[in-house]
């Protein structure tokens, strides 16, 4: 089975400017997800799209493929990652061969370990072509959130949640957002990586689920980076 491995990589960040390229543990945070998909046999290519020469410099030094620069209507705020995942899987299945899968890996995701791509790959394998999820347990319960109303808060869900104890709680999950799988064909379908049938590759390590995605969220990333290092 072939599969490509996609980054996304604009180079505008408003809420963390240059975070791409941000240093975490002495290399650009981009860095974490080229390596990781390093060496992994299923996985024919790793592509970065940007629009940012100097992320395309970067992610070419890590060993990436970066044949162009992302056009400028697929990397403005408006535009959806779903454009750019198929301007480049189109570009790449045009120019160098078809693919039995696309993963999307989001630079700023950058403790995902290699063993969770390959559970992530093997579920795909076993599953096709159904697409593959990464998830991880919620931190607060959906039952037990509220939702305002005019001047008052009140139950988001309508069930008796509030009640409920925490044991009691059906299981609940979200989208991490470091493990994305999914057919081409699905893909170009749905316009989506999720389908009706998706399956969920679960991730319970907090760490692991950091996505990084303001000031606070790169702090706690160097504090992981700098405790791991001194382990």
């Amino acid at each position: 089975m072939k599969i490509l491995a996609l980054i996304l990589a604009r180079g505008g960040s408003k809420r963390l400017p240059g975070k791409n390229i941000r240093l975490l543990g002495g290399k650009p945070l981009i860095v974490w997800s080229i390596e990781v998909a390093k060496d992994i046999p299923e996985i024919c290519d790793i592509l970065v799209s940007t629009d940012d020469q100097a992320i395309a410099s970067v992610s070419k030094d890590a060993g990436a493929l970066v044949p162009w620069l992302r056009p400028k209507e697929l990397a403005s705020d408006d535009a959806s990652s779903v454009d750019a995942a198929l301007h480049a899987l189109d570009w790449y299945e045009a120019e160098k061969c078809k693919v039995d899968g696309i993963i999307l890996l989001q630079p700023t995701s950058p403790f995902r370990k290699k063993e969770a791509l390959c559970e992530g790959i093997d579920l795909y394998i076993k599953n096709f072509p159904n697409p593959v999820l990464g998830v991880s347990p919620t931190h607060t319960h959906p039952m037990w959130t509220f939702k305002k109303e005019g001047d008052y808060i009140v139950p988001f869900m309508q069930e008796q949640g509030m009640q409920t104890r925490s044991q009691d709680l059906p299981p609940t999950y979200v989208v991490n957002g470091s493990f994305y799988l999914i057919s081409p064909s699905k893909l170009r379908e749905n316009r989506s990586f999720f389908g009706k049938k998706t399956i969920p590759l679960l991730i319970e390590s907090p760490q692991e689920s950091l996505d990084i995605d303001t000031e606070w969220d790169y702090k706690m990333a160097v504090l992981i980076s700098n405790n791991s290092q001194s382990t």
